[in-house]
């Protein structure tokens, strides 16, 4: 089965970007600003092999190597760990002095500790760089730019704090099925994704099912119904 071959991003992506490559894949939304931003699937596709171009070309990441992701739920990390996915990485959701290589955002840049390299995301909408950053610690939003939007997988193996690919496909089938998910669903989540299981139920689940996802942070109970209703949501979690 090609799928014994395929990245836990192949995997996910590559039936829907053959469906519908220009429909929504991620709405995100961040009700403390009031930020609203919308990714296709193609655009989702292109950041993360962006993201895997850079950890590959100037990071040296490789199939099986470990890469500490410290993020919060946002369509940034989503193309984030697609793109780790993509180049073979092993994602472990906490600093870890066995990583390759920690992403993490600038409040929690002293967490990276001992890991050899580490990048550091803005989450900025503009693409706006971190100031001030250490010396040796990169800057993601200025150096991921620069890198290609193609990416040719090299292999896979773990894939999430353990997890061979397989084993994370399974789990995020199952997880879709048991949360009712289709792919003509627009699902709207408040979940995090600071686990294992809350990534998989919030994230890999919706992409597994072949879904789109409207993620929120800083949720304001106020604006739910309405953003049910103009995003036109057919499922909800937690």
């Amino acid at each position: 089965m090609r799928e014994l071959n395929q990245t836990v991003t192949e995997a996910l992506l590559d039936p829907i970007l053959a469906r519908d490559a220009a429909g929504p894949r991620i709405t995100y939304y961040d009700d403390a600003t009031g930020a609203r931003i919308e990714l296709s699937a193609l655009t989702l596709a292109n950041w993360a092999a962006k993201t895997a171009n850079l950890i590959r070309d100037e990071f040296g990441i490789a199939p099986g190597n470990r890469v500490a992701v410290v993020l919060p739920a946002h369509w940034q990390t989503a193309a984030v760990l697609l793109g780790c996915w993509w180049a073979g990485a092993e994602v472990v959701l906490h600093p870890n002095a066995d990583a390759e290589l920690a992403l993490v955002t600038a409040d929690r840049l002293d967490e990276a500790g001992d890991v050899p390299e580490t990048a550091v995301l803005s989450l900025d909408a503009l693409g706006a760089p971190v100031p001030d950053l250490p010396v040796g610690v990169t800057d993601f939003a200025t150096s991921v730019r620069t890198h290609g939007d193609r990416f040719h997988p090299g292999g896979a193996g773990v894939a999430l704090a353990g997890m061979p690919v397989g084993d994370v496909l399974a789990e995020a089938r199952k997880s879709a099925a048991r949360q009712g998910f289709s792919e003509s669903d627009r699902v709207l989540s408040e979940s995090l994704w600071d686990t294992p299981d809350e990534l998989i139920d919030g994230l890999l689940a919706v992409y597994a099912a072949g879904a789109s996802l409207v993620q929120v942070a800083d949720p304001d109970p106020a604006r739910r119904d309405d953003r049910i209703r103009t995003e036109r949501v057919t499922a909800t979690r937690p």
